[in-house]
């Protein structure tokens, strides 16, 4: 399965690695499906990574964020969407979308109930983590 994984679903699979976001972080490091990344979204996952607020509440280290680069970088088909969007309440997360309908995605799975609102976008149904682990299982 193709699918576009949301920053807020990343972060928080690092941060709770026991719940729904972990299980996907898990399925990704497992081959259980290919997630789609762009540069924006590649761009995003790194800038919160690093905010020192987060790192010093949940113990983030540098080399934390290093470890999993690293892994979407083995583990991710990195592309760049040429479809503009504008479908989103909120602007900046109109590039998740475009990521999906341009990597042909099967799932974009959010936390966001903005983007869950949105139902589907291209072939890819919007779906929230615990929905994306009970189609992985």
């Amino acid at each position: 399965m193709r699918a576009v994984i949301d920053t807020n679903v990343i972060v928080s699979g690092l941060i709770r690695p026991r719940g729904a976001p972990g299980q996907i972080l898990r399925a990704l490091r497992d081959r259980r499906f290919v997630a789609l990344v762009s540069q924006p979204i590649l761009e995003e996952i790194v800038a919160i990574l690093t905010r020192p607020w987060l790192q010093e509440r949940y113990g983030f280290q540098d080399n934390d964020t290093r470890d999993f680069l690293r892994l979407l970088a083995l583990r991710s088909e990195f592309l760049e969407p040429t479809t503009e969007i504008r479908r989103c309440r909120d602007p900046h997360d109109d590039m998740f979308l475009a990521a999906a309908v341009d990597g042909g995605a099967e799932r974009l799975v959010t936390g966001d109930s903005g983007l869950l609102a949105i139902g589907s976008v291209g072939n890819a149904t919007i779906v929230t983590p615990a929905a994306f682990v009970r189609e992985l299982d």
